[in-house]
């Protein structure tokens, strides 16, 4: 028992002096490489299935005792290593999301449709519980989107998220007092309420983001001003509604989605199916949307679920579903 307390606080030292020592890493983290794993197949040529899951920010996810990479992050660095190997023919996409904060959706967008143009690989979204908003947003570039029959997508707008408290801060006696070189310096601040010009001139920049999603939706997706006119009022659709929107091209399961990469990219019936994986799990298959952490069965010291999601927002515009938080 002596000696299991020793090893322990020798290693609690090593890690808390950082740089002194070797490096000891107790959970894979962004600094491990990501490495092929099989999941199915044995030709030579070979699927990529990479899954975008949760809220879509570029920022690191930080956990216990390690960080994890953010959405953006990961999904780059996915889409670079598959540049590299020619015998990946085609990427599904596997998506499963509310959205996230404008630019990071756009960043997503921006990388998939470039690595299409340079790589002349296939891209094909499974949506999977949900890809709405800023999920529909990173599916735009893909040649085939299907969805299973139970999916949730649609939510085609932007949002503007910012707290107001100045009637607590009245209710308790408290004042913010503000020197500001602009009279829009302090536009939006959580501590006094809105002016009529103010809230328009936010309106307007809310308006202009979702005017750019609504024309990507509509260079994509090829829609006419009825079906377009029905999805800029930022509905929900489920998978057969999204379909009769022109949204979704067709409806399936994720083995569906497989079978239509090879089609479109034109595999043999056995190509490989792989994934990128920080971490080795065993018995892994196409469901697992894990690529970097803990094993199966590690946690954060505390999951806040929906609660800690909203939490972690910060001030800002998002292409978002904001009711579907927690949900992925």
């Amino acid at each position: 028992m002596r000696m299991s307390t020793g090893i322990l606080t020798s290693i609690l030292i090593t890690m808390l002096l950082g740089c002194a020592g070797p490096r000891i890493t107790l959970f894979s983290d962004a600094s491990d490489p990501l490495q092929e794993v099989i999941l199915d197949g044995t030709a030579d040529d070979k699927i990529l299935v990479l899954p975008i899951s949760g809220v879509i920010t570029d920022a690191p996810k930080s956990r216990m005792l390690r960080t994890m990479p953010g959405p953006v992050q990961e999904v780059v660095s996915h889409l670079r290593l598959a540049e590299t190997d020619d015998r990946i023919k085609a990427v599904l996409l596997k998506i499963n999301s509310p959205g996230g904060t404008t630019t990071a959706s756009d960043i997503l967008y921006h990388e998939i449709l470039a690595f299409k143009r340079r790589t002349g690989k296939k891209v094909v979204v499974c949506m999977m519980n949900l890809a709405a908003s800023g999920g529909y947003y990173v599916s735009l570039p893909a040649d085939v989107i299907m969805a299973h029959p139970t999916s949730v997508t649609g939510s085609i707008g932007v949002i503007l998220m910012r707290p107001e408290v100045s009637g607590l801060m009245e209710k308790v006696g408290v004042a913010m007092q503000v020197n500001k070189s602009g009279e829009n310096k302090d536009m939006g601040s959580p501590f006094r309420p809105t002016t009529p010009v103010e809230a328009q001139m936010l309106q307007d920049l809310t308006d202009a983001l979702g005017r750019r999603f609504i024309r990507l939706v509509k260079q994509h997706r090829n829609l006419d001003d009825a079906q377009l006119a029905k999805v800029a009022d930022a509905r929900i659709f489920l998978a057969d509604a999204a379909v009769a929107a022109g949204l979704v091209d067709k409806i399936g399961y994720l083995k569906d989605a497989i079978e239509e990469a090879k089609a479109i990219a034109d595999l043999d019936t056995d190509a490989r199916v792989v994934a990128y994986r920080r971490t080795q799990y065993p018995d892994d298959n196409i469901y697992n949307t894990l690529t970097s952490g803990a094993r199966a069965g590690q946690s954060p010291l505390m999951d806040m679920g929906a609660i800690g999601d909203w939490l972690s927002l910060e001030t800002g515009f998002y292409y978002l579903w904001p009711q579907a938080l927690g949900s992925p």
